[in-house]
């Protein structure tokens, strides 16, 4: 079953007609709220595009955590 989702609070206008793969290709500023710069930084830790901040270990375990708190609570 295909997934549908509608993206529009989470892209940039400019991002929001791609496909799941192009977005996931594109960079980080293609997210709302990041911008080229934040882009810039997270450049340092090998995360490039909107996938490498998905797939990131470091971020996954982190909000594998947070998760966990808010369960808890």
């Amino acid at each position: 079953m295909p997934v549908q989702s509608n993206l529009d609070k989470v892209l940039d206008k400019k991002y929001e007609n791609l496909s799941l793969n192009e977005v996931l290709e594109a960079p980080v500023a293609a997210l709302q709220g990041l911008t080229d710069a934040h882009g810039e930084a997270l450049s340092a830790l090998r995360i490039k595009t909107v996938g490498d901040l998905g797939r990131n270990k470091y971020i996954r375990r982190a909000v594998a955590l947070a998760d966990l708190q808010d369960r808890s609570s």
